[in-house]
């Protein structure tokens, strides 16, 4: 489901409050500081990555010897060690399982010894509004654990700073530090309710965390059973509200009928052939819609309607009833797609290389959030980042003809390529006559041509002429030149 991008300033922050009531055992020893080695990759030289950083983190013993954390804290890792809680001898560590959407990780440690005398805490239900929850942690500042208190301060959806999915969150009011993340958020009856992993600050505002609520990581685990994550589903829809009086006359819905308006059904979406745009979704699985978007999920509790397939796994069966020039038809639609898999420009991906290809010195890479946020910090990469991308990242939408975007990043240069130097975030449009939908199209619009002449168009009309027989005689030497091998990433043929 295509939901509005905010940016949030995310950062992970703790404080120690004093006064905290005195912790169960079981719970602190089942803490863990996790260490992190990641090595991210570099997307403006997309053969290249950035260099080894380090990051710590926390996590919590659960069932089945395994470590529940954040994604991002081991997010591009190439080693990973942890520590318990009151011990000093670290264990190296290994992921099972990451879910990047839902910022959510298990690992596991080959030594069983790690987990000797440890009882796992257990995973709880969602808390109710004002219920006091106790953070566990080791936020920056010091090396000993972190116990803070606060209470649960708002539950709704919110947009994850790690991987830009809306999902549901619960708000508290115990703030959440860098090296806190992944701790886990225990309640009276000793069990996790929540997972700290964001918090928000403007200037304006304390003591705002958020934590991955107890129905998240449920799902999670729901979905891992078989060993793999297949994601939070989604349907593929664009939705607009019905607030409009008017605008619900002229869609012919009753006094007593609420939902929203289906704009778009983007290509793939599970609900192609059996909804269609002007149709208006009056409820899920039984659940009323309201002219706002959002559902009762518990009483007097509302949030966004996506709740209710976001809590049904890949390839689940969902039941929406729609208004359709104002006749009431009830819709089944298997639910095979993941959660933002609709965007024309991905959020920001992780743990693998980027996609690129490069011929005649040409850089050619697929765009993502990764390549935008490489032109400035956190705060600020929209700032500096071409506005042209910038926009395909904010309002673009897939199309049939147009299904990723295929940015020139930059001219290595060389004698063959001579005047195109500064061709630089250049969108492209065709190569050889053929329009590039994918990278994929312009990697066979190269290497099928017969011509004398490669011709690459960008979005504006400017073009790049290359002799085919010049690039296959010296493609290989510009590469050595530039100490770059291979000249395209494995994802592609």
């Amino acid at each position: 489901m295509k939901c509005p991008v905010i940016f949030i300033c995310a950062i992970i922050i703790s404080y120690v409050f004093p006064g905290i009531v005195s912790a169960k055992s079981n719970v602190k020893e089942a803490i863990v500081k996790i260490y992190t080695v990641s090595n991210s990759h570099n997307y403006h030289e997309p053969w290249q990555t950035w260099g080894q950083k380090i990051f710590n983190g926390s996590g919590c013993i659960i069932s089945g010897k395994r470590i529940l954390t954040n994604a991002h804290v081991i997010r591009d890792y190439t080693f990973i060690q942890v520590r318990r809680s009151g011990e000093a001898k670290k264990f190296t560590a290994e992921p099972e399982i990451i879910a990047h959407e839902s910022d959510l990780a298990i690992l596991k440690v080959k030594d069983e010894s790690f987990f000797e005398g440890i009882e796992p805490v257990e995973i709880g239900d969602l808390p109710e509004i004002k219920d006091k929850v106790t953070v566990y942690g080791f936020p920056e500042g010091g090396d000993k654990l972190s116990i803070t208190e606060g209470v649960v301060s708002r539950i709704e959806h919110t947009k994850y700073f790690h991987s830009s999915a809306y999902l549901l969150t619960c708000q508290i009011d115990a703030a959440i530090n860098s090296g806190n993340s992944g701790g886990p958020v225990i309640n009276k009856d000793n069990k996790i309710i929540g997972v700290a992993f964001q918090s928000f600050q403007d200037g304006r505002y304390d003591n705002i965390g958020y934590m991955i609520p107890a129905p998240v990581i449920n799902h999670f685990f729901e979905d891992i059973r078989d060993g793999k994550h297949n994601g939070t589903p989604d349907v593929g829809l664009s939705m607009q509200k019905m607030e409009n009086p008017d605008m619900r006359r002229k869609y012919l819905m009753s006094d007593k009928q609420t939902g929203v308006l289906i704009v778009k059904i983007y290509p793939d979406s599970p609900a192609e052939g059996i909804l269609k745009p002007n149709d208006i979704l009056l409820s899920i699985e039984g659940e009323n819609i309201e002219n706002d978007g959002t559902i009762e999920f518990r009483q007097g509790e509302r949030t966004y309607f996506g709740y209710l397939m976001q809590q049904k796994q890949i390839n689940d069966q969902i039941k929406f009833k729609i208004l359709r020039n104002g006749t009431i038809k009830e819709a089944y639609i298997k639910l095979t797609k993941p959660i933002d898999y609709e965007r024309l420009v991905p959020s920001e991906r992780y743990d693998r290389p980027p996609t690129y290809y490069i011929i005649g010195g040409l850089v050619f890479e697929t765009l993502t959030l990764n390549y935008l946020m490489e032109y400035g910090t956190q705060k600020d990469w929209y700032v500096n980042a071409p506005k042209e991308l910038v926009n395909f990242y904010v309002n673009g939408e897939p199309t049939n003809e147009q299904r990723e975007i295929v940015v020139l990043v930059k001219v290595l240069a060389d004698e063959i390529n001579v005047g195109y130097h500064d061709f630089v975030d250049a969108v492209i449009s065709s190569v050889n006559g053929v329009k590039v939908s994918r990278i994929g199209d312009l990697v066979k619009s190269f290497e099928n041509n017969k011509e004398e002449y490669h011709i690459i168009e960008d979005i504006h009309g400017s073009k790049m002429v290359l002799n085919r027989k010049k690039i296959n005689e010296n493609g290989n030497s510009i590469l050595k030149k530039y100490n770059i091998d291979p000249n395209r990433s494995k994802y592609l043929p």
